[in-house]
């Protein structure tokens, strides 16, 4: 039976999870942009659900991905080509920080504001990410693989919570209270973070053998 304890696995997706909220390529500064341009905070909330809902298509894809390649990719192989993606990503991050996908205009609906989240999720190797922590859990035939299955599930759950809620925040705060002129005022390189982040997930992939 899957047990939600305080373990690694849980703790590093909702960090992930709050990580990826914070930053503002995932969606935030779209949301606040939105928000400005229509001077009300409902079309912020607004923004929020499908932009989630985009990151958590892109995420669990990956997760997926990697649970249904661990019964037919022996566990160390699996291991080092997951490993080489994170660290050929980040790599990519680094040398090429501003390679976004291109979006014209804000005249956006659902479906934009979902397809965009996924493109930029997707471009920005968001699933990835939680390569270490979906190769760690339990996978073999049968029972134990579905127990895996659901333990993936209830991870892209935990992650995208997190997301969604460190993401609304921020952008109520910054739409609220601080405006855009923080972006000026109080610049941190995520782009920077986010490559080194990948980088890291990469050396934990490979650690784990």
């Amino acid at each position: 039976m899957l047990s939600l304890t305080p373990d690694w696995p849980w703790v590093t997706v909702v960090l992930l999870g709050a990580f990826h909220g914070i930053n503002p390529a995932m969606g935030w500064l779209f949301a606040v942009g939105l928000g400005l341009q229509e001077g009300r905070r409902s079309a912020v909330l607004a923004a929020l659900v499908p932009l989630g809902l985009g990151h958590a298509v892109s995420v669990g894809a990956v997760i997926l991905a990697l649970d249904a390649a661990r019964l037919a990719v022996a566990p160390g192989v699996l291991r080092i080509v997951a490993a080489a993606a994170l660290i050929g990503f980040g790599l990519f991050r680094l040398i090429r920080p501003w390679a976004h996908p291109r979006w014209v205009g804000m005249q956006v609906g659902f479906r934009d504001l979902t397809l965009w989240s996924f493109l930029m999720s997707s471009a920005h190797g968001a699933g990835l990410m939680l390569a270490p922590v979906v190769l760690g859990l339990p996978s073999h035939h049968g029972e134990v693989h579905r127990g895996s299955f659901a333990g993936g599930l209830a991870l892209l759950g935990l992650h995208t919570l997190a997301m969604f809620a460190v993401m609304g925040l921020v952008a109520v705060v910054v739409y609220q209270v601080l405006g855009l002129g923080l972006l000026r005022r109080a610049w941190v390189n995520l782009d920077l973070l986010w490559a080194v982040a990948l980088l890291l997930a990469g050396v934990a992939t490979l650690w784990m053998g």
